[in-house]
């Protein structure tokens, strides 16, 4: 079964659910004692403004489906608003998405906190708060004096993770990443930015002791992830909690991150203060509007589309602003 087949009702069902309660609103405007409906799934269709015709956007993303996906629903959603809009995805690593922000070479572009405070920020692993306003709030200081502007934090959290195949851990009898200190003959797959990354290699040799995994290391395109376990070239392969691999399949396991290594991290949209400046408060309002609907569960399956189902980012960016009626 593809994963559209899996996730297309739950998908329509929210997508229904936020049209429903903005046509309740409608009906309701002069009763404000509705009540509270429990529910975080809101949006509001987008509307062109004139003015933001000529304001030209570049929208950058990192280089893996998540980043890709969340670039286009970013420039689409602006797009809708008016912008003339551009893209640059596929960038890099955060590194490299960074510099390309700063440089000028793109408006801006979707971040992690988690990543920008252990990554540009200098703040270890058990550090980065729990709560995702506060890690954002923690790492406003910084932006702003870079010269850039961070914007609220998307529903959804994603985190750097230990993969195995589950038959492998069941095997060994591991189950958690310190169960890994018994085991550091086993090869690592992550990407090669993963050798420095404190959520990634660097984080598992300095806080689990972990050194002998390094001499175990391969660098591999981040995503080549699965290919390697599944084709038995890596033992352990690092993954994304918001993987639709791991949500279609049985065959993985994570390992338990029992020290709190790789923190979560919500995902702030980050830009200029030279395009937010040109671009006006439309900007930052499409921006917050089109991640609202971004649930974990959403965000699971647009990746499943692009991963497993071979859609273009494009066309799944499309559906979701269409589905939960930002765009036509």
């Amino acid at each position: 079964m593809s994963s559209t087949a899996r996730y297309k009702g739950l998908f329509a069902l929210l997508a229904a659910l936020v049209l429903a309660l903005a046509v309740a609103a409608c009906g309701d405007d002069e009763d404000d004692d509705s009540g509270d409906t429990g529910t975080e799934t809101s949006s509001t269709a987008i509307e062109e403004n004139p003015d933001n015709n000529g304001v030209a956007l570049t929208i950058g993303s990192k280089n893996f489906t998540e980043q890709i996906v969340l670039g286009e629903i970013y420039a689409q959603g602006l797009e809708a608003a008016g912008y003339d809009v551009s893209t640059d995805l596929n960038l890099g690593d955060e590194f490299v998405a960074l510099k390309a922000l700063e440089n000028g070479e793109i408006s801006g572009y979707p971040e992690y906190t988690s990543t920008a405070l252990t990554s540009f920020f200098d703040t270890a692993p058990e550090d980065v708060p729990g709560d995702p306003q506060e890690a954002l709030d923690q790492a406003q200081p910084d932006f702003e004096a870079k010269g850039l502007v961070a914007y609220p934090p998307t529903p959804f959290s994603s985190a750097n993770a230990v993969g195995m195949l589950a038959s492998k851990a069941d095997e060994l009898g591991i189950s958690s990443i310190s169960d890994l200190e018994q085991n550091q003959d086993l090869t690592l797959y992550g990407s090669p930015e993963c050798r420095q990354r404190i959520d990634c290699l660097a984080g598992l040799e300095e806080y689990y002791g972990l050194t002998g995994l390094r001499e175990n290391f391969t660098p591999v395109d981040i995503a080549l992830r699965y290919e390697v376990l599944d084709k038995g070239n890596a033992d352990l392969s690092i993954l994304f909690t918001t993987d639709a691999q791991l949500f279609v399949s049985e065959d993985y396991t994570i390992l338990e991150d029992d020290q709190g290594v790789l923190p979560a991290g919500n995902v702030t949209f980050v830009a200029s203060q030279e395009a937010v400046d040109e671009a006006g408060a439309d900007f930052g309002e499409t921006i917050e509007n089109v991640q609202s609907n971004l649930s974990l569960e959403v965000m699971q399956e647009l990746n499943a589309r692009v991963d497993i189902d071979k859609e273009k980012p494009e066309d799944v960016a499309a559906d979701y602003l269409t589905e939960f009626g930002y765009t036509e």
